[in-house]
């Protein structure tokens, strides 16, 4: 079962980012701000900020975490992948409501990501090494 966990973080990555573009589809409609416009309301301005900071933090993440399922060491990188979703999580809903409130959600979801760094720089490494 923990060797499915990239997959499912996946999965929850893909939801997670879903929610994002959702919210601020809703701060669009309820705030009157109108595409392409990205500033207006800040319950808008702060919609959209998580979104896209969950955008670049996933650009980073799931690369890591795949790369790290590759070279054995999938469960691991599985187990810090849910912490790294629920830091994310935290995050959002947090800097939602007031954005001074975002900081332990992202130094949670930060700490999960460099687990997952380290983890995919060893296994990366250890296949260099072993040819």
């Amino acid at each position: 079962m923990l060797q499915q966990l990239p997959a499912l973080v996946t999965l929850l990555t893909v939801l997670l980012m879903f929610g994002t573009a959702t919210a601020v589809g809703f701060a669009r409609g309820k705030y009157g701000i109108k595409a392409p416009a990205t500033s207006g309301h800040p319950a808008f301005e702060r919609a959209f900020r998580v979104q896209m900071n969950t955008l670049e933090a996933t650009l980073m993440f799931l690369p890591l975490l795949w790369l790290a399922a590759h070279y054995g060491l999938g469960s691991w990188a599985g187990l810090a992948g849910l912490v790294w979703v629920a830091g994310r999580v935290w995050y959002a809903t947090a800097y939602l409501k007031e954005a001074s409130k975002r900081e332990g959600g992202f130094v949670l979801g930060s700490l999960a990501l460099l687990v997952v760094l380290v983890l995919a720089a060893f296994g990366v490494g250890r296949a260099l090494l072993m040819g």
